[in-house]
């Protein structure tokens, strides 16, 4: 959506609820934008398109991870987080 700056002033509440609703709202005065309100970003999480878009920037988009069998063993995890000496 875009609106002028003195749409966004007499509007904002509008402008409020569609970025609550996902959408991106961009301020333009003079005809160019000079504001945007986006929604926050998540946080946390993994962000499967971004490495999607990597994988296939390395070539690696078909590639596989295999992992030793003894990577499940409890005793395994314990060594690798320093809780047995």
């Amino acid at each position: 959506m875009k609106m002028s700056v003195r749409e966004a002033r007499a509007q904002f509440a509008m402008a409020l609820a569609a970025v609550e609703n996902g959408e991106s709202v961009t301020i333009t005065k003079n005809g160019k934008a000079v504001a945007e309100l986006n929604p926050p970003k998540k946080k946390g999480g993994i962000n499967w398109e971004k490495l999607a878009e990597v994988r296939k920037e390395f070539g690696w988009e078909n590639a596989t991870v295999e992992f030793d069998p003894a990577f499940d063993d409890p005793a395994v995890s314990r060594k690798l987080l320093g809780l047995d000496p």
